[in-house]
């Protein structure tokens, strides 16, 4: 087994049961997004911000009360959040890569978001369980257990 198949195969998988919100606001609404999410202060968002847009990533209940104070915004699908639970060296190599093919092979689509030290996935909604179990799958089979 790889380094990165170990830290895989023993990384505790966690989800918060949450419904999650794409958010798509112009370039120059950075403020009002950042200002939006630090209102909220849940345990779990995200703000990206390029040249071209700033992609907010937020709870669809905060969403639903909140989202009215930007108008120009556009709302994408919903998703539900895999979190690796384990701290990861920013120079690991292939750990994405791994978790991507695993869920590549299941069909299931991710957007991938790194923080400081752990990995996160968003997973469609609708695919949730396929890749909760495709995950789960792949780790047992990796220590043997399958």
């Amino acid at each position: 087994m790889t380094p990165v198949e170990q830290i895989f195969a023993s990384a505790p998988l966690v989800t918060d049961e949450r419904i999650y919100r794409l958010v798509r606001l112009p370039s120059a609404a950075i403020t009002a997004g950042a200002g939006l999410l630090a209102e909220i202060g849940t345990p779990f968002s995200a703000l990206i911000a390029d040249r071209h847009e700033v992609t907010l990533v937020l709870p669809q209940a905060e969403w639903e009360m909140l989202g009215a104070r930007l108008p120009d915004a556009e709302q994408g699908a919903l998703y539900r959040l895999i979190t690796f639970d384990v701290p990861l060296d920013p120079a690991l190599t292939g750990f994405f890569a791994l978790v991507s093919d695993i869920l590549a092979k299941a069909g299931v689509s991710i957007l991938a978001l790194s923080a400081f030290q752990r990995d996160h996935v968003l997973i469609p909604a609708d695919q949730f369980a396929t890749a909760w179990g495709a995950l789960h799958a792949a780790q047992q089979a990796l220590r043997g257990e399958g």
